[in-house]
């Protein structure tokens, strides 16, 4: 299928070889009414190449006028369903070019397939996750994961740790500068002055000190330093209604303490949509919410509708950003 070359260009890693990322970017590559809107550039193993999808050169991507499928590394073999070293060396050979080539400006965005932090860790990248290591290799000095379903837009103080690790984290500081980054990234959305919620940390917020006194010794005067800072900001608000408020319109982003706080809403309101951004990095990077579902790998049950938001939306805010940075 021949694609009109100014069509955005998106690079897609096919995450852990063996969860179901692959099968999902190949019906990807396979869905018509994708390829009205994107071009895709898949990154992952020779092996995992469709014989109809053409194999492309690192260095010539910018120019295709179809989809087309870059061949990583190739290592020892895996199978599917399990977490396994081999899998992991797969997925960080992957990531790895995709970041390289968002980094140059070869993509217009980069979407990353599901990985295991387990088969990463046995790969010998001990990290949370891909946020982590591409913040790490950007050399970002700050970012984070923004979750997006539909109006709900949720950034995390906190990722992938223990919950009580996660609690010792919040300093008013920490949430101050993460305010600031939400609106920030907003704005690069094309929000004029996003109206920001901070989810508390106790029940009802404290509840005046009666349920705690986090809300008020470290997450209120954040909010007050925000607000003097000119960044419209409500808080620290109940965490049982603030995720229900963004939902309905009410915040156009909401700043959660931690990462089962973010995503049991996000995920509840996703159904086949849901997303996350990397707000800070250099380039553009989104990825589906969902994760490498070993147990539906090979079966022919995985959904690619969650990947497809994805890709969409990496088309949309990428072509964007190509045409603001013409437009200089």
């Amino acid at each position: 299928m021949s694609l009109p070359p100014a069509l955005p260009l998106v690079g897609l890693t096919c995450g852990d070889p063996a969860g179901i990322g692959p099968e999902i970017a190949r019906a990807a590559l396979a869905d018509r009414e994708l390829a009205q809107v994107v071009r895709i550039v898949v990154l992952g193993p020779p092996n995992l190449r469709p014989s109809t999808v053409a194999r492309l050169e690192a260095g010539a991507v910018r120019g295709a006028r179809t989809h087309g499928w870059i061949e990583t590394a190739t290592v020892g073999p895996w199978e599917l369903g399990r977490v396994q070293e081999s899998a992991g060396r797969a997925a960080l050979h992957a990531l790895r070019m995709g970041h390289e080539l968002a980094l140059d400006g070869s993509f217009d965005a980069l979407v990353t397939g599901p990985v295991s932090k387990e088969a990463l860790h046995l790969a010998g990248e001990r990290v949370e996750g891909q946020t982590e290591l591409l913040g790490r290799w950007c050399g970002a000095a700050r970012y984070e994961m923004l979750a997006i379903a539909g109006d709900l837009r949720v950034l995390l103080l906190t990722r992938h740790m223990p919950l009580v690790t996660a609690i010792a984290r919040i300093t008013t500081e920490s949430v101050l500068d993460h305010l600031r980054l939400l609106d920030e990234g907003l704005r690069d959305f094309g929000f004029e002055r996003p109206r920001l919620a901070l989810a508390g940390l106790n029940p009802h917020a404290g509840e005046n000190g009666l349920l705690g006194r986090e809300d008020d010794e470290l997450l209120a005067p954040a909010v007050r330093s925000a607000r003097a800072a000119g960044i419209d900001v409500t808080g620290p608000v109940s965490p049982d209604s603030v995720f229900f408020q963004g939902s309905r319109g009410r915040y156009d982003g909401v700043l959660a303490l931690y990462h089962d706080q973010a995503f049991i809403p996000i995920k509840l309101l996703s159904a086949d949509g849901g997303i996350t951004v990397i707000l800070g990095l250099p380039y553009l990077r989104i990825s589906p919410v969902h994760g490498t579902a070993f147990d539906l790998a090979g079966t022919g049950r995985a959904s690619p509708a969650n990947l497809i938001a994805a890709l969409r939306q990496a088309a949309e805010w990428g072509g964007l950003r190509r045409a603001a940075r013409i437009g200089r």
